[in-house]
């Protein structure tokens, strides 16, 4: 069953969030994941609309996108982000 990252996010300091990007990608890419949205287009805001940007991360399976989540890759970027954005991330189970 796949399994995705479910990101809701507001970004600050750009140039940690570039590090981000560039660290994320890398883990992601290492465990086959594949960007579904990237929050670049155009999003109509329902709700709450705390935050802008939504990006969508689907990976084979729970195990993938856990061991994604936990690679020394990722965690580094975490540490990127944690001085860049402010979000709402999930990992959850698709069908």
């Amino acid at each position: 069953m796949p399994a995705y990252f479910v990101v809701r996010c507001t970004y600050g300091d750009m140039d940690h969030y570039h590090r981000y990007e560039k660290l994320a990608g890398r883990a992601i890419g290492e465990f086959n994941g594949r960007f579904l949205i990237t929050g670049k287009g155009e999003t109509v805001q329902k709700e709450s609309g705390k935050h802008k940007k939504t990006v969508v991360v689907e990976f084979d399976s729970m195990e993938a996108a856990l061991t994604c989540y936990r690679s020394e890759t990722y965690q580094q970027a975490l540490k990127e982000i944690a001085l860049s954005a402010e979000r709402d991330f999930v990992i959850v189970e698709g069908l």
